[in-house]
């Protein structure tokens, strides 16, 4: 089996890729198995009733794929409306954020899992989900990203509904110290592993689901879960140096974003991020942020928008200038294979579904990711996206897996760790961890240039495995949250 690189967004996730390579399991095998470890210890960040993209580079050499298993608009057979409520908070530097059974999107994370571990797994689904069964089974404590984000909201959003508030809470009303054991989440994993992401949709999981979210006001019936499926799609590529980069295509709006910064910026950093450089970059954000502001937001046709965006890039860059919570894993495999994997659950909803120690997302009160207003899309229509999971492939042989999680900020953050590392001279641990610079765009199409000081998590956090033409890898995880990394090497010890 090959080697495997992998990094993640805290220890137990990686760990738990690291677990199944020494079962037997390849670089996407170990991918699943730590992201479905951060839906369960990764709280208000992400969870089972997830939306999701799996950018994957396979071994042989073939066409990088891009999985989506982003959120469908649900309400086929409900009434659309209802069932939600605003909450304002200083999260963020002051967002409002759109809750309750009524924001619950139709999850498609574990569907597009199990088209990915059908195409290229190596070992059986039970032993990709046995790593956060025992990790739900255990207890976790909170990562310092969840623990950052619910001390703004564990009450306003976490707090109204009596199972979620529990979960979180010491008797006193704050927030836990100790170990988190989630009721009925182990049970709902072992239900995964055994029916395998079927049973968060057809299964009984799904409709206990649903079921509980009718009951509580909200609109994601059966029907919504049953007609679900997960698409596979040719990435969307860009060529930066002696790479070539692939994305995530439409209807996300990250990846083309991702492919149109890495054309614009024509090999800068020159100087790793000096003033000229950095003056690029704003420019360069400042031009494909204000186009998805004005364009892909509002475009009826997502993919030919997006297709005559770039050509207009390739033709004359010059004409183009002037004019949310994630989390994410990256593993590469020493046999080529390159796995980039973004999953999110919004803001979350702010309930557990009955019975099931499963957080809801609220993926339909994301404003940004619903320009067209709250339940203002057909059912099975997919929702926007900012994800932009990234693999790669140099002229030499040597692969990438790169992504990074931080709603608005994540394109803006792979592509600055990207530039750094493939142009800018920059070591990958150096690329990751420099300062970083965002053009904030509102609404309103005011503008705001975000430059970072101390390392912030607002600025995401990148995690990427290289493996170079010699079939030596290496991985980095950003410090703007707990990401750990893993190395593991036959015999399969680990690093």
């Amino acid at each position: 089996m090959p080697d495997v690189a992998i990094a993640a967004p805290n220890a137990a996730a990686a760990d738990a890729g690291a677990a199944v390579v020494k079962a037997g399991g390849n670089a996407i095998d170990a991918a699943l198995a730590a992201s479905l470890v951060t839906m369960v210890n990764e709280v208000g960040i992400v969870s089972l009733s997830s939306g999701g993209f799996l950018t994957i580079q396979p071994p042989d050499g073939s066409p990088a794929q891009t999985i989506d298993g982003w959120m469908d608009m649900p309400g086929r057979s409900q009434a659309l409306g209802g069932g939600t409520w605003d909450v304002s908070t200083e999260y963020g530097g002051g967002i409002d954020i759109t809750i309750g059974p009524g924001s619950v999107g139709t999850h498609g994370s574990l569907a597009a899992f199990g088209v990915a571990h059908q195409r290229w797994g190596s070992i059986p689904w039970r032993e990709i989900v046995a790593p956060a069964l025992d990790v739900a089974r255990s207890g976790f404590a909170l990562s310092a990203a969840s623990r950052f984000y619910l001390e703004y909201v564990h009450d306003d959003i976490f707090g109204w509904d009596a199972a979620s508030s529990t979960a979180i809470h010491d008797p006193d009303g704050t927030l836990k110290t100790g170990l988190i054991c989630v009721a009925d989440l182990a049970d709902s994993l072992e239900e995964i592993a055994e029916h395998g992401p079927g049973a968060l949709y057809s299964g009984d999981l799904g409709r206990m689901i649903s079921d509980s979210i009718l009951a509580k006001g909200g609109i994601l019936g059966r029907d919504d879960l049953d007609a679900y499926r997960p698409v596979t799609r040719p990435s969307l590529t860009a060529r930066v140096g002696d790479w070539t980069l692939a994305t995530n295509p439409p209807p996300s709006v990250g990846g083309v974003c991702v492919a149109a910064m890495l054309r614009l910026l024509d090999d800068y950093p020159r100087h790793g991020w000096d003033v000229a450089d950095r003056a690029r970059l704003i420019q360069v954000q400042r031009a494909v942020l204000g186009e998805r502001l004005r364009v892909f937001n509002h475009a009826d046709d997502l993919e030919a928008a997006a297709a005559a965006y770039l050509d207009l890039i390739d033709r004359d860059h010059l004409a183009v200038l002037e004019s949310g919570s994630t989390a994410h894993v990256s593993t590469s495999g020493s046999d080529g294979a390159a796995c980039s994997i973004t999953v999110s659950s919004g803001y979350s909803s702010g309930m557990i579904a009955s019975g099931t120690g499963i957080w809801l997302n609220n993926c339909l009160g994301e404003q940004e990711l619903n320009p067209q207003g709250l339940h203002g899309l057909a059912p099975g229509t997919r929702l926007l996206s900012n994800m932009a999971p990234t693999v790669g492939r140099s002229s030499d042989g040597a692969s990438l897996a790169i992504g990074s999680p931080g709603a608005d900020r994540i394109t803006t953050a792979i592509v600055q760790a990207v530039a750094g590392f493939v142009s800018g001279g920059l070591t990958l641990e150096e690329a990751i961890v420099h300062p970083r610079v965002h053009v904030h765009r509102a609404a309103t199409d005011e503008e705001e240039i975000k430059v970072e000081g101390e390392l912030s998590m607002y600025f995401g956090g990148v995690a990427a495995t290289p493996c170079w033409a010699t079939g030596e890898l290496n991985a980095g995880a950003d410090p703007r949250r707990d990401g750990a990394v893993r190395l593991v090497r036959e015999p399969h010890t680990q690093d």
